[in-house]
């Protein structure tokens, strides 16, 4: 299958499509969104359709999303590996300011460990980096929670190039997250980068915030080969590169299976020709 595993920081095994979980709160990814028992049951199927991967944040709700990963799935699975992310705070559904500190980072990781049930977090990511801290700093506190065993793994969020190999001189990095999609690989030249250094990109809106799939192209090779536009964008990203990970999220149990059902689907040289020339 097109859909391998890829070890997230070298020692991970994951399978390439994993679940997001921001669409389990609010719009805005602000407050509860409908029935608590529809988020649950979304994230069990999804665990017993075969995900390893879970990405949240503490921000999603806030807290929300991370509250519902621990009761849909606590204890875990050993093999489930859990992401999250800090250096956001919400203040309401529009507003997110950068809070990179040391000492920030430092409650939020801790206060993700509580919400979570665990003892470490697998893979711990900077949702984005704070212009106002030097970088070093940043990195040092996720550094020193690494050393006390409260996280596994470092990512990455909204990054640029050189902000990775700046990053990579400082301490070692098993991900990032930037927007990538068949219609938006601003960040080609990212990707690279995680190829050569055995890197996970895992791309948000990997479905283009919905824009992909009323794409015609999407839709006539879907026809052929009996998917649907999404699946035909999901099954683009695994087939593009080995190291990315797509996390799509939702709160539907139908699309959760669609969304799973394109590590299925084959493209061809062609399919991928005229699919990438819609980039």
């Amino acid at each position: 299958m097109v859909e391998e595993r890829f070890g997230v920081g070298g020692g991970l095994p994951v399978r390439r499509l994993g679940y997001g979980t921001a669409q389990l709160t609010g719009p805005g990814y602000w407050g509860p969104r409908g029935d608590a028992r529809d988020a649950l049951a979304v994230l069990r199927r999804a665990v017993a359709r075969g995900v390893r991967l879970i990405d949240t944040a503490d921000n999603y709700g806030p807290s929300i999303a991370e509250e519902l990963v621990a009761e849909a799935l606590h204890p875990y699975p050993e093999d489930l590996v859990i992401a999250t992310k800090g250096g956001v705070v919400r203040t309401g559904d529009s507003a997110w300011h950068i809070a990179g500190r040391p000492e920030q980072l430092r409650a939020m990781c801790e206060a993700s460990l509580r919400r979570l049930r665990l003892d470490t977090i697998d893979l711990y990511q900077l949702h984005r980096l704070d212009p106002h801290v030097p970088l070093p700093e940043q990195l040092g506190a996720l550094d020193e929670l690494r050393t006390e065993g409260k996280i596994r793994h470092i990512g990455l969020d909204s990054i640029t190039t050189e902000q990775l190999e700046s990053a990579r001189e400082s301490t070692d990095i098993a991900s990032v997250q930037n927007r990538y999609n068949l219609l938006d690989r601003t960040s080609d030249p990212l990707l690279k980068l995680c190829e050569a250094h055995g890197i996970a990109f895992l791309p948000w809106f990997p479905l283009g915030n919905g824009s992909l799939t009323s794409n015609p192209v999407c839709a006539e090779i879907a026809t052929a080969h009996g998917a649907t536009p999404a699946q035909i964008a999901l099954a683009w990203l695994l087939h593009r590169s080995p190291v990315l990970c797509p996390t799509p999220g939702t709160g539907s149990l139908v699309h959760l299976e669609e969304n799973l059902a394109a590590g299925a689907v084959h493209l061809t040289d062609e399919d991928m020709r005229r699919l990438y020339t819609l980039g």
